[in-house]
């Protein structure tokens, strides 16, 4: 199944994925999104999920305009066979799977951005849109966790065959559609995730990074800044709290001033708050000891010998 629909010159397509959970942080990122987008275009947010509350829907909703369009669209029944082969590990979530199914789901579009819903934007959306791609499959900006952790870096070089200097977070998008299908980047991650069982860190991430190697052009990291101790290169046009400690469950994270000034306005203020000061000791405590077993993990699965590397290297 496909889900075209007409498209005007003027439209730029941006692509979530999300569950009941994080629809009040999707509901910041758009409002974020909204309030710094060029109005020389019009805009179609698509959010994929396999079953939102419709009393979620209708708060999300509340953001859309003649200038902002914004669709629902449940992949359930696309995803239903091969969801059991999804990874859900750490504090990624499988919604982060669906990006891998825009080319074939939207043929109507040449050209997409997909955004993580757990961001805030502060630059213009369509000058991430229109960056040029000269020819490669996506652009996104480098993972600053993996450059300047070692685990990660040997975890990239020795698991997936990837420069880590060049690695990228694929929570921030620009996607040559015409370029993902020539490649047939979804019938080949398909193909490995049938033959193959990978233990992996981060998930949809590692594939594309292994899928597309040497076809990702790199954006300045102002277009996907981590709340690490890097400098930001350009404006900072995103502020992407990727890794573990969210604003709405830790104080003072780098950025996060932009997450509450939008959620200050946002129908799921209260219920952030609610989920804020709800947050235990004991969940922090155990999230603090996921922080040490992922860099643990990431050299066992180096040592295991069952990596992208060694064993499709050599086939």
């Amino acid at each position: 199944m496909n889900y075209a629909n007409e498209v005007s010159n003027k439209e730029i397509p941006i692509f979530f994925s999300s569950d009941d959970n994080y629809i009040p942080y999707l509901d910041v990122a758009i409002a974020s999104l909204i309030a710094n987008a060029s109005k020389e275009y019009q805009y179609r947010i698509i959010v994929l999920n396999t079953g939102l509350k419709q009393e979620n829907i209708d708060k999300i909703m509340k953001n859309a305009s003649e200038k902002f369009i914004i669709d629902f669209v449940d992949i359930s029944n696309e995803v239903e066979n091969i969801k059991a082969r999804f990874k859900n590990v750490y504090h990624f979530s499988v919604v982060t799977y669906y990006r891998l199914f825009i080319a074939s789901l939207f043929p109507q579009y040449d050209k997409i951005v997909y955004l993580d819903c757990d961001l805030v934007v502060l630059g213009d959306i369509s000058e991430l849109y229109h960056t040029d791609l000269g020819g490669n499959i996506f652009g996104a900006a480098p993972e600053e966790f993996v450059q300047n952790t070692p685990e990660f870096r040997l975890y990239a070089e020795k698991a997936l065959g990837v420069c880590p200097d060049t690695y990228v977070n694929a929570g921030v998008l620009v996607i040559d559609l015409e370029q993902f299908r020539k490649h047939k980047i979804e019938e080949k991650f398909l193909d490995l995730i049938t033959h193959y069982d990978f233990d992996l860190l981060d998930p949809d991430q590692a594939y594309l990074n292994y899928l597309c190697y040497g076809k990702i052009t790199v954006l300045p990291n102002g277009w996907n800044k981590e709340p690490m101790p890097v400098p930001c290169e350009g404006n900072m046009n995103i502020v992407h709290f990727a890794l573990y400690k969210k604003p709405w469950q830790y104080d003072d994270i780098p950025g996060d001033e932009h997450f509450w000034y939008f959620a200050k306005k946002s129908p799921f203020y209260e219920e952030i708050l609610k989920r804020k000061s709800e947050f235990t000791k004991e969940e922090r405590a155990k999230k603090e000891a996921t922080a040490t077993e992922i860099l643990e993990h990431a050299l066992a699965i180096i040592d295991s010998g069952y990596t992208f590397l060694t064993k499709l290297e050599k086939n």
